[in-house]
């Protein structure tokens, strides 16, 4: 397939380019430099020379804090641009993948989110994400709108990588345990997403790696697997305050996935294994 890839040299994009590119499709990553998803007469122009059969739009401000006085920059890429990419790839006749979030919820149910919740942002960047989606529910006649979680990879800064970076400086971390989702590989995703847009099974679909863990259980077993020696203590989001608020409970069921007959992204311990052997932070690699 021919395949465009917006925010190419972001955290997810590098991977998804690198990977759907070894799966033998032409894929076309393209930067900020390359394409500035808020103009529109630049978006069409760019699509319309490229011609592709899918569009996976994962460009996006995801700065969560200083969205909440960058507002009109949050919206701008998260909206409008989602929007003039959804016009275009209708025009051209392109499937179009949105990679969202689930900041577009709450965080206040006692269970796992369904792709048909209701949704009900409280950040900006979750309301900005939420009218990116309902743009592409509009706009484009055969999209997939993928949600996904706390997502780490080889590129770019995350959490993974940040409490090892700590870790060597420090005895001891505090790491909140009272918000609670599923951390999500990149490489899972990609591999997910790969299967997804050959297909014509439009929705909305929950993709993160399976299981569900607080962020001070995702630390402990980034240490774990790792081998790292470290003491780390449960803290409260009130002992942390953020400028945006964050989902107490963003965990989602993966409905779609399986009525649509798609295998589940593998358990989230399996995937972090997965990449600290392509970091070279393993405990077998540092035996």
């Amino acid at each position: 397939m021919r395949i465009v890839v917006t925010g190419a040299n972001g955290l997810f994009g590098q991977d998804i380019v690198k990977l759907l590119g070894a799966k033998h499709h032409e894929v076309h990553g393209l930067g900020r430099e390359q394409l500035d998803i808020t103009n529109e007469s630049q978006c069409l122009e760019v699509l319309r020379a490229l011609k592709p059969d899918v569009i996976i739009h994962s460009a996006a401000y995801t700065a969560v804090d200083l969205a909440e006085t960058e507002e009109e920059m949050a919206y701008r890429i998260n909206a409008d641009g989602t929007r003039n990419l959804a016009v275009v790839a209708e025009n051209i006749g392109a499937k179009f993948c949105y990679i969202s979030t689930d900041y577009v919820f709450d965080g206040t149910a006692t269970s796992a989110y369904r792709e048909d919740d209701e949704t009900n942002p409280q950040s900006v960047y979750g309301k900005s994400k939420r009218a990116g989606e309902k743009h592409v529910e509009s706009l484009s006649s055969k999209h997939f709108i993928v949600r996904t979680s706390w997502v780490y990879g080889i590129y770019g800064a995350n959490f993974v990588k940040t409490m090892l970076n700590l870790a060597k400086s420090r005895d001891s971390l505090k790491v909140v345990s009272d918000q609670f989702g599923s951390p999500t590989y990149t490489v899972d995703l990609a591999l997910f997403l790969e299967i997804l847009i050959q297909t014509e099974r439009y929705g909305i679909y929950h993709a993160s790696n399976s299981g569900v863990c607080s962020w001070y259980e995702f630390a402990c077993a980034i240490f774990e697997e790792s081998g790292v020696k470290i003491r780390v203590d449960p803290c409260t989001t009130e002992e942390f305050p953020r400028p945006a608020p964050r989902p107490r409970n963003s965990a989602m069921e993966h409905e779609a996935i399986r009525a649509n007959g798609f295998e589940d992204l593998r358990p989230w311990r399996e995937g972090l294994r997965a990449f600290l052997k392509e970091l070279g932070e393993s405990k077998d690699e540092n035996r």
